[in-house]
């Protein structure tokens, strides 16, 4: 079975502005190493991050999001998921991962690391996943 995770809006930001861990991460998905989901309402807080911290134009936000859903798989989500975390955009990445039925969340917000699992599904730090690649 192959692996499938969830990234989290902040591994998708810090890939798409620096090259660490997240990058190399986001890389590995777009090689078709493991399938990763998104949803739309992440894509949304992405695009927004993208605009207000990155200072990207329109046209920008539109090229890396068109760029990223060439591999990301989007789902939709009830929205079913609700007070887990104590930032209620946290529950979406949640629902992305139960919806997506993936293996992995992975995150660098301190809120999702601290629950450390969720209904089965491990959430990691981008260097604990490329880790868990290379076993």
């Amino acid at each position: 079975m192959p692996i499938t995770a969830a990234f989290d809006t902040n591994i998708l930001f810090s890939a798409t502005g620096w090259r660490g861990n997240p990058f190399l991460c986001v890389e590995r998905a777009r090689a078709g190493e493991f399938r990763v989901f998104t949803c739309p309402e992440l894509m949304e807080e992405l695009a927004e991050k993208l605009e207000t911290r990155l200072h990207f134009s329109a046209d920008q936000v539109a090229a890396t999001l068109a760029d990223y859903l060439g591999f990301l798989r989007v789902i939709q989500i009830p929205k079913a998921v609700t007070a887990v975390c104590r930032d209620p955009d946290d529950n979406m990445v949640l629902e992305c991962a139960l919806e997506g039925h993936a293996q992995y969340i992975v995150s660098g917000d301190k809120d999702l690391l601290e629950l450390k699992e969720f209904r089965g599904i491990r959430i990691v730090r981008a260097v604990e996943f490329l880790n868990l690649l290379a076993t």
